[in-house]
């Protein structure tokens, strides 16, 4: 199947969550192994305060992916809980960073690849945290604390954020259909391929388009195929 073209995103690889990165690493070593291409779509981990941060708790995944990328293309794209993942990382694994939105054709289809965060425009508050954070000032400054604080940093922003989704709605969590036509338009692609909201599904549009949305890794692992010029979503919520 070197063919096959694989996406995946929002695993969230946790230390607390053993069971995920164990999902993962066999993914690595058998589904992922004979496909050609593996685009990772955001939030790989679930957190991630810096590149010098040894993590010592993903080494076997890290270990993996570096043997993987010695054989097919891995391609990463930020999302909102790994936006700090930098090329110290990425360059160390023999993967490539990508920016989104990321355009590729996938046979007669134009695909445009993103972390979906952007499209949920109706989350005014968290747009706003988006766009501080994505700032390459704010980054740098970040950066250059030290990693203790950092982590703990990251980890109060992880709690406060639990807590704020616990008060928004469900609507506003997800994606705008106004930003998801805007963005049909603007990129002129009749693919969107995305994760971050959590509901996997494929949903057919106007004008032959189709918006696919990847799955958590929580219980069951989630990807999309590409293959024999057919689109798969493999999630058993599907």
């Amino acid at each position: 199947m070197k063919n096959e073209i694989l996406f995946i995103s929002d695993l969230h690889l946790d230390r607390y969550k053993p069971d995920i990165s164990l999902h993962f690493l066999n993914f690595i070593k058998t589904r992922a192994s004979t496909a050609r291409v593996l685009y990772i779509l955001g939030d790989l981990f679930e957190t991630w305060s810096g590149d010098d941060d040894p993590a010592i708790e993903f080494s076997e995944i890290f270990n993996a992916l570096q043997k993987l990328a010695k054989s097919i293309e891995i391609y990463f794209l930020h999302g909102n809980r790994d936006f700090l993942v930098g090329e110290q990382l990425t360059k160390k694994l023999g993967i490539t960073i990508i920016k989104s939105p990321h355009i590729i054709n996938l046979g007669t289809h134009k695909v445009a690849l993103l972390h979906g965060d952007e499209l949920c425009t109706d989350d005014t508050d968290y747009q706003q945290f988006r766009k501080m954070v994505r700032e390459k000032e704010w980054q740098h400054d970040f950066l250059a604390k030290p990693l203790s604080e950092r982590l703990q940093i990251t980890a109060q922003l992880r709690q406060q954020s639990k807590s704020e989704m616990g008060e928004k709605t469900t609507a506003i969590m997800d994606v705008n259909p106004l930003a998801v036509l805007q963005t049909f338009n603007q990129l002129n692609v009749d693919t969107l391929i995305h994760g971050h909201t959590h509901r996997p599904g494929i949903h057919s549009l106007e004008e032959n388009r189709q918006r696919i949305v990847l799955g958590d890794w929580n219980p069951e692992p989630s990807y999309l195929s590409w293959l024999d010029e057919k689109l798969k979503l493999n999630d058993p919520r599907v």
